[in-house]
């Protein structure tokens, strides 16, 4: 005995999701392919994992609470951006650029400067 605790931690899963990816292919769901998508966008950002880890389930409860079990990876990755985009603007265009299959630095230009027009517009509308 080494005097440890230890925990377990399970999840309710409301209903068995199937993503179907651009290509018309399915498969399973898989949170822990999820969740490290959005670890690799928010690695190296001041970002503790227990956020991290509601953003995901805060995804999944979306996804499992919207009534359909084939749901498209193109509706995951715009949950994943529009929790980003609150969570973290680096973390947020990391993501993006992947999702968005950005090829150029114009790519990049163009979204980057879209975003500081939001945030622009959000701050003189709390202003």
């Amino acid at each position: 005995d080494c005097g440890g605790r230890f925990t377990t931690f399970e999840r309710v899963q409301l209903r068995e999701l199937t993503v179907v990816k651009r290509s018309g292919r399915k498969e399973a769901f898989d949170r822990d392919k999820l969740r490290h998508s959005v670890a690799i966008a928010t690695r190296k950002r001041p970002i503790e994992d227990e956020r991290i880890e509601r953003l995901v389930s805060g995804i999944v409860r979306q996804l499992e609470s919207s009534g359909e079990t084939d749901v498209a990876s193109d509706e995951i990755g715009r949950l994943v951006m529009e929790a980003l985009r609150h969570l973290d603007d680096v973390a947020f265009v990391r993501f993006a650029s992947v999702y968005q299959d950005f090829r150029e630095a114009k790519d990049f230009e163009a979204f980057i400067e879209e975003l500081s027009r939001a945030s622009r517009a959000r701050r003189d509308e709390d202003g």
